[in-house]
């Protein structure tokens, strides 16, 4: 069972830093240039199609960091034995950097996709949505690493108990840190 946690946690990493990495990059001077929304602002039926929140800056700063965390898995992965351990047989030397570059994006486009439908229902823009919110990365995640990496059943389940966790935890981090206006 800790094989299990462990796998899921590592597995996952660079869709769930790309997740946090928009928060992060809002703060980062060079990344401010790329603040415009990807809808451009337009709206369909009088709602944002997604809202001010889903940036050009989130897209770029969270495919970075998927592939800068996919890369240090990688070196990790072939210099240290407790890497290739928690891998579950996935040679990650093997993967492309392009691996990490999907699994951002699509952490990212769940996010969207969710925002989506979030102002179909009158949602408005960085309002809670549970249990939402906490599940639209990780779908977008694991379904762009489809294209790379088929998984058992009970692996993917790990990874959905594991990060759902972890996210809840991390925004009540946030909450108490003063980063957050809600703990959820």
């Amino acid at each position: 069972m800790l094989g299990d946690i462990l796998f899921a946690g590592w597995f996952f990493l660079p869709a769930g830093v790309a997740n946090m990495a928009p928060i992060f990059a809002a703060k980062a001077p060079y990344f401010q240039k790329f603040s415009q929304p990807i809808d451009g602002g337009r709206t369909w039926h009088g709602q944002a199609i997604l809202g001010p929140h889903k940036t050009w800056r989130g897209v770029i700063s969270g495919i970075l960091a998927g592939v800068l965390t996919l890369f240090l898995q990688k070196l990790l992965f072939q210099n240290f034995a407790w890497a290739t351990d928690i891998s579950s047989g996935l040679d990650y030397a093997a993967l492309p950097l392009a691996f990490g570059a999907l699994m951002g994006f699509g952490a990212l486009a769940g996010d969207a996709f969710k925002s989506f439908f979030k102002r179909r229902l009158g949602r408005k823009s960085g309002s809670s949505w549970f249990p939402f919110d906490q599940l639209d990365y990780i779908i977008g995640g694991l379904a762009a690493s489809l294209i790379f990496v088929n998984l058992e059943l009970s692996q993917y389940l790990w990874i959905f108990i594991i990060w759902f966790g972890l996210h809840l935890g991390i925004s009540y981090i946030g909450y108490l840190a003063g980063l957050k206006p809600r703990p959820i």
